[in-house]
């Protein structure tokens, strides 16, 4: 191999490094990105919903508003949208325990797609893009700025983003059931 050769090799090699650096931190502060602003409006309507913080109406209300919806007892129903919404958009905030906080979003907005679906896309469409956000962050991760980041209970990957969705899926599904039979 000539010197030129092994420059050029070395010069790829380099570049490629801190190109992929790059990208991982961009990702990174992008998910961040997500997180925070995803997980702290998830939090907000949580907080209107059992607090009537930022406009919200609270709890009486949110317990009155889902017996309305057929979701009986309101108070176990109602509640439990609240605090689901508090807790999941808390945990995606902080990037903490981030496939269990993915999957208490995505349960909730299954629930949440199925009281607003008739209302057309208007009243739906929010739920969806909670929904979305909720198995894009399952799947991705955390990111590197979070609290999950290296740290032994961090879990991410197919498996574990997998199993969040599932886990979503079932838990709003049961909550429909129980819905349609209390």
């Amino acid at each position: 191999m000539t010197t030129a050769t092994a420059f050029q090799n070395s010069a790829t090699s380099t570049s490629a490094t801190r190109s992929t650096a790059t990208e991982t931190t961009a990702s990174d502060v992008g998910l961040l990105a997500l997180r925070v602003g995803f997980g702290g409006l998830l939090a907000v309507h949580g907080a209107q919903k059992l607090f009537g913080w930022f406009g919200g109406y609270g709890l009486q209300a949110t317990q009155d508003g889902f017996e309305a919806m057929g979701y009986n007892p309101g108070v176990l129903f109602g509640t439990l949208a609240g605090v689901s919404e508090l807790v999941g958009g808390l945990l995606l905030l902080l990037g903490l325990f981030t496939p269990l906080a993915a999957a208490i979003a995505l349960g909730t907005m299954v629930n949440a797609l199925n009281a607003t679906w008739s209302g057309g896309f208007v009243a739906w469409e929010m739920a969806a893009l909670f929904g979305i956000a909720s198995v894009a962050l399952a799947f991705t991760g955390p990111g590197r700025f979070s609290l999950d980041a290296g740290k032994p209970w961090q879990r991410q990957g197919l498996v574990w983003a997998g199993a969040a969705v599932a886990l979503a899926v079932g838990a709003g599904v049961l909550t429909l059931i129980l819905k349609w039979v209390l």
